[in-house]
């Protein structure tokens, strides 16, 4: 029997629904530890997070076996309207959203919320997918490619309006997407080499750093001396990158911290960097306030506490001390990791390390052996999505990226962000149910 003709259900892929569940329950029992009081009198109590997350679950199967029951050609052919969609609610979300921890991108009635810009994900990686595999998609050129980085950033820019960097941020592994799918190597170039500049505008001093910059570009000057003899253009580039490097340092990134970062941002990012925030850009020293100055490193600092005591083979389940008595903040949700780093030490972190990288390399694999060029591209965004809050949230807890509020996929307590993920998984595994079919 042909594979387009056996059953639905034979041909799902059962690694990646099974590396899916494991996580789920892994996070459940993460939120669990972080809950459960010796005082509980029984294990279910329906106002406890885990409780909530347990019927969470339930509603991801049941939204899950909907999706596997659904013609693959749907998510193709509406795409680019439920991404329009996607992008009027995150519109209206700043009017009407409610305020979470000043945050203004969630919607909710009562106590049920959720945030349209996780839930836009998944539009986004639907329609960028419908695009990039269009046959009049040519992505070679700089239209198709600007109007491809356009879908992308576009729900970024009005998740930004809503205070709410940390998701913005998330949209940019589309890029990765995009590369894939052949945007030049200059690209990633141009990336890193901004946050170079970043980095060193921010941990050597100014006046130092412009000294290193025209060093360097001297040194650059000699080594290239016969060809800038002979032709001018060599010239023009290379005083057109050292002064758009003097500039972006001196001027772009002072500015960008003076006045457009907020203060828990600035110590946040400081603090990541293991530095003292400079008086220029301490607001809260100018109002005498010292106190403020170091709190951003407190959730860092406990974080580090409660993994390092984990050891290696951990102090065992329910017996974390930070996770007992919540020293770590936020620890059911930003900070998850930490629970299973204390209580399951080095090799319970490794382990579950290595399940998301399994996840990962399974969905690359499935993106590979695709047909459609549609289901590729959207099994890329997908392990594009999963990694970026996978490496971002677990920099976060050992203090080697700032606290911008990423949830750790499938662990993190959350009903709008396990639907997403969920969600985006099982479409992912409906399509590739169909892999010997063209979807477009």
């Amino acid at each position: 029997m042909s594979p387009v003709r056996k059953s639905l259900f034979y041909r799902i892929d059962g690694v990646m629904i099974m590396l899916y569940v494991i996580l789920v329950i892994i996070g459940l029992l993460a939120v669990f530890s972080v809950e459960h009081r010796s005082t509980d009198l029984t294990i279910f109590i329906a106002n406890k997070n885990y409780s909530k997350q347990v019927i969470w679950f339930g509603y991801s199967l049941f939204l899950g076996f909907l999706i596997l029951l659904t013609d693959s050609k749907f998510f193709a052919s509406t795409a680019f309207l439920g991404y329009t969609v996607g992008v009027v609610v995150l519109i209206l979300t700043i009017f009407i959203g409610v305020d979470v921890k000043g945050s203004h991108s969630w919607l909710g009635v009562g106590s049920f919320r959720f945030q349209p810009g996780e839930v836009c994900k998944i539009f986004t990686s639907l329609a960028l997918a419908k695009f990039l595999s269009l046959p009049e998609t040519n992505f070679k050129t700089l239209k198709h490619r600007l109007l491809g980085v356009a879908l992308a950033m576009g729900p970024a820019v009005i998740i930004l309006l809503q205070n709410e960097a940390g998701l913005a941020l998330v949209y940019f592994c589309f890029l990765l997407v995009m590369y894939r799918e052949g945007l030049p190597n200059a690209v990633l170039v141009l990336g890193f080499s901004l946050i170079a500049l970043v980095l060193g505008t921010l941990l050597v001093d100014r006046k130092v750093f412009f000294i290193i910059l025209t060093v360097l570009a001297l040194i650059t000057a000699y080594l290239m001396r016969s060809a800038l003899r002979r032709r001018m253009e060599p010239r023009i580039i290379l005083i057109s990158i050292w002064a758009v490097c003097i500039l972006f340092s001196q001027l772009a990134v002072p500015m960008v911290f003076k006045h457009g970062l907020k203060q828990h941002q600035i110590d946040r990012i400081y603090s990541m960097l293991g530095k003292e925030v400079p008086v220029e850009y301490n607001k809260n020293a100018e109002e005498g306030d010292e106190k403020k100055v170091n709190a951003s490193e407190y959730n860092v600092l406990q974080s580090k506490i409660a993994i390092g005591s984990g050891g290696f083979t951990g102090k065992g389940f329910l017996n974390g001390t930070s996770t007992k008595n919540q020293f770590v903040p936020e620890q059911n949700t930003d900070f998850i990791f930490t629970a299973v780093a204390e209580q399951f030490g080095f090799l319970g972190s490794f382990f579950l390390i290595g399940i998301y990288v399994s996840l990962m390399l399974r969905i690359i694999f499935v993106a590979e052996r695709q047909r459609s060029a549609f289901t590729r591209i959207y099994a890329y965004c997908v392990a594009s999505i999963l990694f970026f809050h996978f490496a971002i949230n677990i920099s976060m807890t050992i203090g080697l990226a700032p606290v911008i509020g990423i949830t750790l996929p499938f662990l993190s307590y959350g009903g709008s962000s396990l639907l997403s993920f969920s969600i985006l998984i099982f479409i992912l595994v409906r399509l590739d149910a169909d892999r010997q079919a063209m979807i477009r």
